[in-house]
């Protein structure tokens, strides 16, 4: 699913190169639940900014699900984005003034599916996180958990090969967050490919391969135990 070789990211500070990423060579295959873990400024966020095609790498080859990103146009890069992966953030990314099935057909009004097909399948994703009952409420009807459910929902509506979780659990409560890793298990358990980013180790331990990055490096690459 991922193939990354010798990537970096440099960044330049005045008269200073700072490595982001420094020479990154990953590889996850199809159907895997890794955790990336890391503090803040080891990269992780530049990482994910380059495994979910929001960036481009400054060296480097990305391919993604057999197809080389890391040289794309920032269309070409939209155009991976929204067919290939789905993205949950910590902030839910919801638009406050659209209920929680407009919020979830945003990704197949974009790949141009029908208004039909676009309700059924948002209604579908929705039932699926456990929001049957609420698919015409708005984000500031929901609790922090639902509108986290309603972004996993629109990450899943369009069947990517790839769900890639920024901290999805960072603004909730403990049982909320538990009912999020949950979700993310069973999507797992549906063949889905996961890729978690986080900071807390007890989030990491739940899924079934850790990578620890530090200073732009990958210094641990092991199976969960």
């Amino acid at each position: 699913m991922i193939q990354i070789s010798n990537m970096s990211k440099i960044y330049e500070m005045g008269e200073n190169s700072v490595y982001a990423l420094n020479n990154v060579s990953l590889h996850i295959a199809k159907h895997e639940f890794v955790a990336i873990v890391g503090p803040s400024g080891s990269g992780k966020s530049t990482l994910m900014n380059m495994l979910g095609c929001l960036d481009v790498p400054t060296s480097g080859e990305y391919y993604l699900d057999g197809k080389e990103v890391s040289k794309l146009n920032d269309n070409q890069l939209a155009d991976i984005r929204n067919k290939k992966i789905g993205f949950i953030f910590q902030g839910f990314n919801l638009l406050k003034k659209l209920t929680a099935v407009e919020n979830v057909e945003l990704p197949l009004i974009y790949q141009g599916v029908g208004h039909k097909e676009r309700i059924k399948r948002s209604i579908e994703a929705l039932e699926m996180v456990g929001l049957g009952k609420r698919l015409y409420h708005t984000p500031n009807e929901l609790s922090g958990g639902q509108q986290q459910r309603v972004a996993i929902a629109r990450a899943l509506v369009s069947k990517p090969p790839l769900i890639l979780a920024d901290e999805p659990t960072g603004n909730l409560d403990s049982k909320s967050g538990a009912d999020v890793m949950n979700i993310l298990h069973q999507l797992h358990r549906d063949g889905n490919t996961i890729v978690l980013i986080t900071h807390d180790n007890n989030i990491a331990a739940q899924a079934k391969r850790i990578i620890r990055i530090q200073d732009g490096m990958i210094i641990e690459d092991k199976e969960a135990v």
